[in-house]
């Protein structure tokens, strides 16, 4: 015998109700789940490591049955819109998948709504096709809501990776980093030189760039050298060469590795005094014994 209009329309009424009754538990649970994660940021922050460890598994299973909730929600969907499939004598197979797992997950949740929807769906199948969903001894029940229904306690990475989120969500530094202080400072032995330090290791001091080692060697040169007694434009500063010798044949005047050359003017200087030394030699050539025999003959 089919079934009656007026069962089909109370399973459709059932079916809306649990619906909002699972959203309504959804919304329930992510605000209970908030409260609870703060409560676990502050254990962590004191250093309650081992009480947030304890308590993250109530968050943990809360996420999951929130998970199941959203689950059978989608099946209760599926079954509303495919609600013209319930006219046949035998379980549709495009919903065998959903009503199973709604019959089988229904006594283990708080959902009042979906236990009527079991009922339902058991007066309209039979008691023998509620005992197979119970059992799932055709493995027709939704792999996902066996797992999510399943008592056991999580996993220690799972626990591990759900303090972490909750102490990066709320800036918790948990757990404690260490601080990159970069790479430590080389050390050497003094023994190894003249003056031995006693067995402790000193650092090493690190050379100083090129441009400062050029103006600390310019200040020192400035500060070595004997200003002139007076400058300016009307009195430049004139350095002139030593005397050549057979060890120097051609002295240079060098400041700070940089030779000095001669300006016009000593150069000049140095031509006419040459000139003036050749003059004080007799023009004509002439030696001082030929001046003698002329004086000799000249008196005669």
């Amino acid at each position: 015998m089919p079934p009656s209009a007026t069962l089909i329309t109370k399973l459709k009424v059932q079916l809306k109700l649990s619906i909002a009754r699972l959203r309504m538990l959804q919304q329930r649970d992510e605000q209970i789940g908030k409260t609870q994660r703060r409560a676990m940021a502050q254990l962590l922050e004191v250093g309650k490591i081992e009480s947030a460890r304890i308590r993250v598994e109530n968050i943990i299973r809360s996420d999951i049955t929130t998970e199941l909730y959203e689950i059978i929600e989608l099946y209760c969907e599926l079954l509303l819109a495919r609600a013209g499939l319930f006219e046949g004598h035998t379980c549709d197979p495009g919903l065998e998948e959903a009503v199973k797992s709604i019959i089988y997950a229904a006594p283990k949740t708080e959902v009042r709504e979906l236990q009527q929807v079991r009922t339902l769906l058991a007066e309209k199948y039979g008691k023998e096709f509620v005992l197979a969903a119970m059992e799932n001894s055709d493995h027709k029940v939704s792999e996902k809501v066996i797992k999510k229904l399943s008592v056991t306690p999580p996993r220690e990475d799972l626990v591990q990776g759900y303090l972490e989120e909750i102490a990066r969500a709320y800036g918790v530094d948990w757990p404690k980093r260490s601080k990159d202080l970069g790479d430590p400072p080389k050390f050497v032995d003094d023994d190894l030189d003249d003056n031995p330090s006693g067995g402790q290791a000193q650092k090493v001091a690190e050379p100083p760039l090129a441009a400062n080692r050029k103006a600390a060697q310019e200040r020192e040169d400035l500060s070595r050298a004997t200003p002139p007694r007076s400058l300016g434009p009307a009195t430049p500063l004139h350095v002139n060469p030593p005397s050549p010798s057979t060890d120097n044949p051609r002295p240079k005047v060098t400041l700070n590795s940089v030779e000095l050359k001669s300006s016009k003017k000593m150069a000049d200087a140095g031509i006419s005094k040459k000139s003036s030394d050749k003059t004080d030699e007799p023009r004509d050539g002439t030696s001082v014994d030929e001046l003698a025999a002329r004086f000799a003959a000249l008196k005669r």
